[in-house]
């Protein structure tokens, strides 16, 4: 116990699910319980908690890309040697632009992290500034009316789910980014997609068809993901969500 102890002090703890054996067989009076979690060193848990300089850092970053990308005079892509330490560290990052009527511009992104979190999401905004097919073609003048938004993920956690109707129990409306993977085809939908798709059914059946799967899609091998962000934005400078 002693151990135990000292093992699991100062560990994040994630819930990942919560079942009985009332999901499975049998009636619900009477059920068995059972959890799985998930125990992360305080370095390795998922990004939840916002360092204060790191948003206003991190959506300059990407504004000044993106407005490198769309010929901005002037504008200027910063040296990576200059980013603060927490920048330099690999990180995974989605940049969404929007126009000021909140539609969508572009948003271009990483699931894992494989380079440094300042170097993605120059990338990704550059990208979402005219990489994305559904980015329209704009001059730089366009650049001012465009509003950045940085979402910076937590860890891919598999999920083990035997059914599409088990999946849909599973997911964690308004809180989980979710991936679906499935014999090279792939889909992901950021957690601010619940504000447009509350439902979960909806939800997935549109991230089926992100992911060139029909509706209403299962597979025994498809592979199935969520993950958390920590959201920066330009016109409400917003918390972690």
């Amino acid at each position: 116990t002693a151990w135990v102890e000292r093992s699991l002090k100062n560990l994040e703890v994630e819930t990942i699910d919560l079942r009985t054996s009332g999901d499975t067989a049998g009636g619900r009076d009477e059920v068995v319980g059972y959890g799985a979690f998930a125990l992360y060193e305080p370095a390795a848990a998922p990004d939840r908690v916002a360092t204060p300089s790191r948003g206003p850092r991190l959506l300059a970053l990407a504004r000044a890309a993106m407005e490198h990308a769309l010929g901005v005079p002037g504008a200027r892509v910063s040296d990576a040697r200059s980013d603060e330490p927490g920048l330099r560290e690999p990180g995974a990052s989605f940049v969404t632009l929007r126009q000021n009527d909140g539609d969508l511009h572009g948003c271009i992104g990483s699931l894992e992290a494989r380079r440094p979190l300042g170097e993605d999401v120059r990338k990704n905004a550059a990208a979402a500034a005219i990489d994305d097919p559904r980015a329209p073609s704009v001059g730089p003048e366009a650049a001012a009316e465009l509003v950045v938004e940085v979402s910076v993920l937590g860890p891919l956690v598999p999920l083990a789910v035997r059914s599409r109707a088990d999946l849909l129990r599973a997911l964690r409306p308004g809180r989980d980014g979710v991936v679906l993977a499935w014999r090279g085809r792939r889909g992901t939908f950021l957690p601010q997609v619940w504000e447009s798709l509350p439902d979960p059914a909806d939800f997935l059946s549109h991230l089926e068809r992100k992911a060139g799967l029909p509706p209403g899609f299962w597979a025994p091998d498809l592979e199935v993901f969520r993950y958390e962000v920590t959201k920066y934005s330009e016109d409400a400078q917003e918390a972690p969500s």
